[in-house]
This record gives C-alpha cells, structure tokens and sequence, in this order.
C-alpha cells in the first residue's frame, strides 16, 4: 500500500558528487561561496566533499582546506564522503565540524564487480571479506544495529543488468553476517552510479526487501539520474515511505569511473524538493534560497545546469502570478524574470494594447 512519508531528508551532494566531475580549477573561494550559498537553504545535511587520493579525484585536493575554511550554518549537519580508514582519519581531524560519526558504519558490496574494481581498486570479493572487520568496529563502537549498502543494484555499463534474485542474494548475504553477528539489520541503502535504475525496478525492489527482512525501516536511494528516470524511481520510493534521498543543485553529478562523465547526472535538489512539497511532504527547504544557489552553481562551475525549477520558477500563486500583459518570453534568460523582475524581458514584444480582448 501506498504511504507518502510526512517528511523527508533530502542530502545535497552538491559539493562532493557534483564538483567531482567538474573542473579541478575551480577556486577554493569559489567552491566556499557555493558552500555558503548551500547552507542557506534550509538544508538539514550538506556533503562538503570527499577525502579522496587527489591523484584520482583531482577536484577533492583542496578538500582539507575547504574543511577549514568554511564556516557551518546553524542546523546543518556537514559530513563527506570516504573510501578507506585514511580518508576516514583525515576527516576526523575535524570532527564534530564534519561529523561522520552520526551517519552510523554499515557495510557496502557492489553488484558489478567491474565497478568495484574501477570506483574502490577493490574486487567484489574483497569488499565481502572487509564486511567483518566492519562488524567488528561496529561492536567495539557499542552500536546496537547494522546496516547494509547494495552499490549499482539494477545494472552495469560493464556487466549488464541484474536480476532482483541477485540483488536480493548480495543483501542475503550481508545481512546473514549482521545476523550472524547478533545484529539486526534496521537500514538499507541502494547506491547506484551507472543510472539503471527504472521505476519498477525500484518498487519490486523495495517491496521484496521489506517482505523479506521486516525490521529493515530505514532507507535511502542514491541513483544517479543518465537516462532522465530518477526522479520517476524517487517518486515510487516516495509512494513506498522511503525517507533519505541524495540530490544536487541544478542536477550536477557524475562519475569517471562509470562510462557517463558528466552525463551521469543527478536529481536537481530544487526540482525534488518542489515536488515533495507540492505533494505536502515536508523537506525543511527553502526554494528561493535553492534557486539561487542554482544560479551561483552555474557561475561556479561557468557553464548551464540541468535543473527544472531553477529554470521555469516555482509554480507562480497569489502576489507572484505572472501579470496578463506579460511581453514574449522566449530564452532562459527571460524566463528568470521570476527572480530578476522585469528588466530581462524589457526589450521584448508586447503586442497587447489596451482595448484588446487581452486587457478587457
């Protein structure tokens, strides 16, 4: 049965997913300035980067410098992305500032091991043989419950799709160990980069993990958006109650080890917030704040952006409705007279005079 969740957390990967696939030139400054925009939007949890090898992702050699520079946002909780327990060290050094440690430790096997060994330089089977000692530091952090992280599960640009008898095994698999361990397993994420994912997939998917494993309540969905179904799989989620979800401005993202470059994409984070809140679930963002850091985002990175609302606006009511004798609107330009007012479309063509059945 359907249920739309009362709210949802909505993570901004902006800062790590999206800037990873954009230019290493970009200065630090500048990066900070789209930090800060960020950070006024309302939003509850802020990836500033990853605590990556800057000899394979260039675009993160400044991530310690960002860590010390950028100053947070009351009620923002910053964390980042790590790979290994040296990306982890480093990013402990400035704990609680980034706070990795409320996000829990799980463990992550990839579906495709190709992937695996191109993203991680680790086989499938090595990330199977890590999920003890993840166990174990699990245990010595006094945590009372696993979680378990499926990485690419609906297909792979390498090795082709994957059945949901697969997917379901993998997860059999990591949770038996969990079980095996004397945890229950409270929380799933699905990871994927290749953008494989189709809404029934997606639904099939959900409904046979909670059919299958009951005391998993907590989910997150991160699908990388390359043929332009993510946020038709997020909204299935939605509809299933899931709670967590990945996004990024304008939707930047992408991935160097996945095939797509920059084509990998994301959900724009203004585009699904709009749509939550259009349908009464309550994300804690601000829209206009969003819009605008869409607008510094492009700037930033100095080329358009494929986000939606960022673009056409919100949906206009009351005092923003558009006035009837509106001049011509015809480039993007024109149609951020939303937000720029009417300087940006004072050039155009406004055929209506008064006595016009347009202005009767």
């Amino acid at each position: 049965m359907s249920s739309l969740p009362e709210s949802v957390v909505i993570t901004d990967d902006t800062m790590r997913e999206g800037l990873q696939i954009e230019s290493a030139g970009i200065p630090v400054s500048e990066k900070l300035r789209l930090l800060d925009a960020l950070g006024e939007t309302g939003a509850k949890v802020i990836s500033i980067g990853s605590f990556a090898h800057p000899k394979w992702t260039p675009q993160m050699a400044c991530i310690d410098e960002i860590a010390e520079r950028f100053v947070p946002k009351p009620g923002v909780r910053y964390t980042a992305a790590v790979f290994n327990r040296k990306g982890f060290e480093r990013a402990e050094k400035w704990h609680p500032k980034i706070d990795l440690r409320s996000g829990g430790i799980g463990t992550h096997v990839e579906m495709c091991d190709s992937f695996a060994r191109r993203n991680y330089n680790r086989t499938q089977a090595e990330q199977i043989a890590a999920m003890d000692g993840t166990i174990a530091r699990a245990r010595a952090d006094g945590l009372e419950h696993g979680a378990v992280a499926l990485g690419n599960p609906f297909g792979s640009n390498f090795e082709g799709p994957f059945s949901l008898e697969q997917r379901l095994d993998l997860l059999a698999l990591m949770i038996d160990r969990w079980h095996e361990a004397g945890f229950p397993v409270v929380r799933c994420a699905l990871l994927e980069a290749m953008g494989w994912n189709l809404p029934h997939q997606v639904r099939e998917t959900l409904q046979a993990i909670r059919d299958r494993w009951p005391e998993i309540t907590d989910f997150h969905c991160h699908f990388h958006n390359c043929r332009g179904a993510t946020i038709a799989s997020y909204y299935e989620a939605l509809q299933l109650g899931v709670r967590e979800f990945d996004t990024c401005i304008g939707g930047m993202g992408g991935c160097p080890y996945c095939g797509n470059g920059r084509a990998a994409g994301h959900v724009p984070t203004e585009d699904f917030v709009d749509l939550c809140e259009e349908m009464g679930i309550a994300t804690g963002y601000r829209l206009d704040k969003l819009i605008e850091a869409a607008a510094i985002a492009e700037e930033v990175v100095g080329h358009p952006l494929w986000g939606h609302v960022s673009k056409a606006g919100p949906r206009p009511r009351g005092e923003t409705l558009y006035p009837i004798d509106l001049p011509f609107v015809e480039t993007l330009e024109e149609a951020a007279h939303f937000r720029r007012g009417p300087s940006v479309i004072a050039h155009q063509l406004s055929p209506w005079k008064r006595g016009d059945a347009l202005t009767r």
